[in-house]
């Protein structure tokens, strides 16, 4: 084969996979085990570069590790239920689960095309009544320990698709699908105690060392553990029924007191609603706080809007000193006791509450070098370190230091204590659609709510749902949900909620471990593959799947269905792929095939390929269909094949960070695939092995092929897959400057050696290729099986040092040395340098001074 030919190549490499179950994952006691896992995708029906990234990432690592020795598990599955599937059969009239399933079978196909290192037999989707039947029996194991329970929440609701939303479903107030103005409703709902780990949750996250640190942070921020005090205010006045008590209130800065300048409650806050009962204008102002999301963040970011109740309370340390209780949007029922005071000076909120109704902002945190007499706040708060002032007993104290004492003076009072709250609420599991994972319980008029037993298990979806219109297809069918209750045998109905999708991800790492078990969960597999040791996605799910993942696995492991706590040891978030945007003059989006882009020096513009008309260049973003700026993956692998679309990928940029598609740097990645191929091709057979002598370029290759091997096995480690592949491309450089024709015998075996190493050191990045190449070299079986290759660290060290010179802090030169020389025979190199030689004319040298390997110095006068 003259020339490399990927459309030959590699689906012979694939079947020859496929064939051997090269990738069937084996509990092998005898050998260490990894566990890679990218984040499964959600059956949209095609693949996009962003796929491609992500799994290449992940394959990478798996075919490396296996090369070190591990048995490797690498799964695939597909998160299957959710909303699109509903809106295709609704918009299209199609059934979801057949639209699903040929989804699957289109992006199994094209995964496969990848040539990812996966075990195929483990596959599995959500929607599989194998799977959700098992997820319901977990369900019902967390439902018996408390875990699970029912109660009336606030919720996102979409008014036009007739559901709850999650919160990140909620886009700027309205349904990420309609487009309807979200409103907040109440409903009895299905929620986990996830608070009930939320100390857990947070002290743990300080044992993820392979997490990146943002993700940490964005997760300890979610959570929002905080300490601060639990107090009531006293009512002035004859107190609202009920309130006898006081108003409790929750506060992180208790040290601000003083700064108070109102009382804020939730809408839902049990005084809004008795309010509310007596006033009209109450009412309407908590129907306005209902409309648009019930998310912390489309809170914190919509008009801070407030009602005047009327009732004042007596400041805790100053019975003399009245406070306004306003009804306010930003107040969350679930947070604290869902009231706080407002302090203006020391929080954005609470200075754009008090700025639009005109309540006084008294600064109490004087910051450090401010003159207390002319401080003032003006459109934002302070929130950094200081003094504590115009606060009386707390005068004069450091913030956390008047925390203490405003905390003590409150418990000495007996009219409140210290106490750590969560910002993190009870995950609401209900969903009120069709295609998701049913709820096994039934209602009965007798018995009430009541839990199916494990025999009636799975509650399998019926199979005529009709989604001709919007709401609960299930809701809506003429039988399923007519039941008996398994309590009194007396009629019942099924839940028709189903759950959301982010349960059936909580806990599918584990499935992978044996999806053919029994039981949810088979303990022995668990424990031999659990944690996942790398778990590779997208960080736009660092908080919600990773969390409700977190808090899934320590219930189960408090259960005694699993042997960890943490599900994923290592977490990796990759970058996007990006790609330019491109219009036609009247603003519609182009898709890059029909453009073609002309550089002209430093200039570039953009036609269209049917008729040349000018085409405007946009903005670099991430690909999407709303855009256009997607690229087909399978139109890159035609033309170029997949190693080389592999390879862009993986060596475009750091994986951490965003790709940019471009032609130009795919047709980079197919030249160096072809001349990788020619250099292979053009070594002729039966090289012997090297000797370690044989002239300067054997050796040359030799120490070069040990310092390459060492450099891809670092540079894979550490997940700096670009870096590793520019020692590839450096390397075969070296190769053509030392070429087979010709070559000596010594070379020629120290070529073979090299390119054997090679061979298995591109496997990871572009494994069809290797494959090609490790034949052509007479490596034995395939690559894919075969042992990641030794390096001789002596080897790998350079045998000569380039060493800078200089005189009198001044670099003036620099001498070659060999590695490890002595500071006298350094010495001697440098003196008897004629450059340097000339610098020192007319100068006594005084001393020098040699860094052994680093650096020389000489002083001189």
């Amino acid at each position: 084969m003259a020339r490399y030919n990927p459309k030959e190549t590699e689906p012979k490499w694939r079947k020859a996979w496929a064939d051997t179950d090269a990738f069937r994952a084996v509990m092998d006691p005898s050998k260490p085990k990894y566990y890679v896992l990218e984040m499964f995708p959600y059956p949209s029906g095609r693949l996009h570069m962003g796929h491609v990234r992500n799994y290449a990432l992940g394959d990478v690592i798996a075919r490396f590790k296996r090369a070190r020795g591990f048995s490797v598990l690498h799964p695939m599955g597909w998160d299957a239920f959710g909303l699109p599937a509903e809106n295709a059969a609704m918009e299209r009239g199609v059934d979801p689960k057949g639209w699903t399933y040929d989804n699957i079978a289109r992006m199994r196909a094209e995964l496969k095309e990848l040539g990812l290192s996966i075990d195929w037999s483990r596959e599995f989707a959500t929607c599989d009544v194998a799977y959700y039947g098992q997820q319901q029996a977990l369900f019902l194991d967390l439902f018996a320990r408390g875990l699970v329970y029912r109660r009336e929440g606030m919720v996102n609701w979409d008014p036009v698709d007739m559901t709850v939303l999650a919160n990140e479903q909620v886009v700027d107030g309205r349904g990420w699908r309609s487009g309807a103005v979200v409103e907040k409703r109440k409903l009895n709902q299905w929620f986990m105690r996830i608070t009930n780990y939320a100390d857990q949750l947070t002290d743990d996250l300080a044992t993820l060392d392979r997490w990146p640190e943002k993700v940490r942070v964005m997760q300890e921020n979610w959570i929002g553990r905080s300490k601060g005090l639990t107090f009531s205010f006293e009512f002035a006045g004859e107190p609202p029924r009920g309130f006898d008590k006081g108003l409790e209130v929750y506060t992180t800065r208790p040290d601000t007191l003083f700064g108070a300048s109102f009382v804020a409650i939730a809408a839902d806050h049990p005084l809004a609603e008795r309010v509310a009962a007596a006033d009209v204008a109450a009412q309407a102002f908590i129907a306005e706080c209902k409309k648009g999301g019930a998310s912390q963040a489309e809170i914190d970011t919509a008009e801070k809007l407030g009602f005047d109740t009327g009732i004042r309370v007596k400041h805790p340390f100053d019975p003399s000193w009245e406070l306004p209780i306003w009804i306010a949007n930003f107040v969350l029922m679930d947070y604290g006791a869902g009231a706080l005071f407002g302090c203006p000076a020391h929080d954005q909120r609470d200075l754009d509450f008090a700025h639009k109704y005109k309540l006084p902002v008294t600064p109490v945190v004087l910051p450090p070098g401010e003159d207390p007499e002319t401080f003032a706040i003006g459109d934002e708060p302070y929130l950094g370190p200081g003094t504590i002032y115009h606060s009386r007993f707390l005068d004069g104290l450091d913030i956390e230091a008047a925390k203490t004492a405003a905390i003590a003076r409150m418990e000495e009072l007996g009219q409140g204590q210290g106490a750590t709250v969560f910002r993190l609420r009870d995950w609401g599991v209900a969903r009120q659609r069709a295609w998701g994972c049913p709820i096994p319980v039934v209602h009965c008029d007798k018995d009430g709510v009541v839990p199916l037993p494990r025999s009636a298990l799975p509650v399998a979806l019926p199979d005529d749902l009709e989604f001709g219109k919007p709401g609960n297809a299930l809701a809506r069918h003429p039988t399923w949900k007519h039941t008996i209750c398994p309590r009194c045998g007396g009629p019942a109905t099924r839940e028709v909620d189903t759950l959301d999708t982010f349960v059936d991800s909580s806990w599918y790492f584990a499935r992978f471990a044996n999806p053919d078990a029994a039981e949810p969960i088979d303990k022995q597999a668990a424990d031999y593959w659990l944690p996942v040791d790398q778990y590779i996605g997208g960080i736009e799910h660092a908080v919600l799947h990773l969390l409700y993942a977190r808090f899934v696995t320590k219930a189960l492991a408090d259960d005694g269905q699993l042997g960890v706590r943490e599900p994923f040891a290592g977490l990796f978030t990759q970058g996007m792929v990006t790609h330019e945007t491109y219009r036609r003059q009247s603003g519609e989006w182009l898709e890059p095939k029909d453009v073609e882009v002309i550089v002209e020096g430093k200039a570039r513009r953009a036609r269209l390929v049917e008729n040349g008309a000018e085409v405007v260049i946009g903005d670099v973003e991430k690909m999407s269909k709303s855009k256009r700026n997607t690229v087909a993956p399978e139109e890159i692998f035609d033309v170029y094949g997949v190693d080389a679309a592999r390879l862009f990928v993986l060596s475009d940029s750091p994986p951490e960070r965003d790709a940019q598609w471009s032609n130009a740097g795919v047709q980079g990645a197919w030249r160096f695939v072809n001349r990788v191929w020619e250099e292979f091709d053009s070594q002729p057979d039966g090289a012997g092995s090297p000797t370690g002598g044989g002239g300067e370029a054997a050796v040359a290759v030799r120490r070069a092929t040990h310092k390459l091997t060492r450099q891809v096995t670092e540079a894979i480690d550490t997940f700096r897959f670009n870096s590793g592949i520019a020692r590839l491309y450096e390397f075969l450089n070296l190769l053509k400057a030392n070429p087979a024709a010709g070559a000596s015998g010594p070379l020629l075996a120290a070529r073979h050696e090299a390119l054997s190493a090679f061979a298995r050191l591109i496997a990871p990045f572009t494994p069809h290729l290797a494959e090609e190449c490790w034949a052509r070299v007479g490596g034995g079986g395939m690559v894919a099986m075969a042992d990641w290759p030794a390096f001789d660290i002596a080897l790998t060290e350079d045998a000569v040092r380039v060493l800078p010179v200089q005189v009198n802090g001044k670099r003036r030169g620099e001498i070659s040395a060999p590695a490890g020389a002595s500071a006298a025979d350094v010495e001697k190199i440098v003196l008897d340098d004629p450059e340097i030689a000339r610098r020192l004319e007319g100068l006594t040298i005084r001393k020098v001074i040699v860094v052994p390997d680093r650096i020389v110095n000489i002083v001189a006068a």
